[in-house]
């Protein structure tokens, strides 16, 4: 039985025994003896039996990783492309670290190299005249 049909059950049980008083004294009586019947009917439980194929080492979770061989793949294939995916998205970060600490040394060369004082670079007006030199 899994969660669903004992929460049924259970329910069930509920609802009858809450109705219980309310039945009239007949329909007890035959309830009783309908249950009298089935006891009476029912098989004796038989003893469990365990088969012990092969000897397991005792470790915690039961030995189920040594139990099947193919265990670990299962969990490497769900571990591994999160890895990857991971060590993905590290890579490209840093790819884009290098591009920018590239562009802003090219931008510092120009600027250090160029024969403009850097006051100029600061002019409002300067901004605006390269603006129109580049059309």
């Amino acid at each position: 039985m899994n969660t669903e049909d004992t929460n049924f059950a259970y329910s069930v049980r509920r609802a009858l025994n809450e109705k219980l008083d309310d039945l009239p004294a007949s329909t007890t009586d035959r309830l009783a003896a309908a249950r009298q019947a089935a006891l009476a009917r029912k098989k004796a439980d038989a003893p469990a039996r365990v088969r012990v194929s092969a000897t397991a080492p005792a470790v915690a979770g039961g030995g189920a990783f040594f139990a099947n061989p193919f265990a670990w793949f299962t969990r490497v294939s769900v571990a591994l492309p999160l890895l990857l995916a991971l060590g993905g998205l590290v890579g490209v970060y840093q790819y884009e670290q290098q591009q920018s600490i590239v562009e802003l040394a090219e931008m510092d060369a120009a600027v250090l190299s160029d024969e403009l004082p850097l006051s100029a670079y600061l002019d409002q007006g300067f901004g605006a005249y390269l603006e129109t030199r580049e059309q």
